[in-house]
């Protein structure tokens, strides 16, 4: 039997990884936005949530064409085939976040500045500041939310089909 907590499929894995990118998304952009203003209040979170489908977009742009296959690629190169799940989960997540942090740590800025109409290129000499921050903020995110979250949809998910394609018979 196929992992219940992983995707089966193209389109389960979408679903995996936008619930994951919409997670880490709205934590991040929030702590970030959070960062430049000095604060954590109702102007934060209005900003956050205004610039959350483009910041998700870009995320899952770059996960899906970049990020996830060089990923990918890393596990299944440096992997054993005996690692156990954990093991494996553990070594994607530190690829992913840390591609992923390193390059939305760059580019986020620049879509908020986008937004804002105000683009300069100043940002970009911050990333070297904002990196490392990033990087650990986003681990703890992956690790203790969102893909936990994403594995419990996952999980629900195969068990609903498991539950319809067995005439309601099924054993977790």
């Amino acid at each position: 039997m196929e992992e219940l907590r992983l995707p089966w499929n193209n389109r389960e894995g979408l679903l995996y990884g936008g619930v994951i990118a919409l997670i880490t998304a709205l934590i991040m952009s929030t702590f970030n936005i959070a960062q430049n203003y000095g604060k954590l209040d109702f102007e934060v979170l209005k900003t956050a949530l205004i610039s959350l489908p483009v910041i998700w977009v870009v995320v899952m742009l770059l996960m899906t064409f970049v990020v996830g296959r060089i990923a990918g690629a890393g596990v299944r190169h440096f992997a054993d085939p005996s690692d156990g799940f954990n093991a494996r989960i553990l070594f994607n997540m530190v690829l992913c976040v840390t591609m992923m942090s390193a390059s939305m740590s760059f580019l986020g800025p620049f879509v908020g500045e986008l937004l804002s109409g105000d683009l300069t290129w100043a940002c970009a000499a911050d990333w070297i500041h904002r990196w490392p921050t990033n990087f650990f903020a986003a681990f703890w995110v992956e690790m203790l939310v969102a893909q936990p979250i994403a594995r419990a949809v996952m999980k629900q998910l195969h068990l609903r089909k498991i539950k319809a394609g067995a005439g309601g018979i099924v054993s977790e």
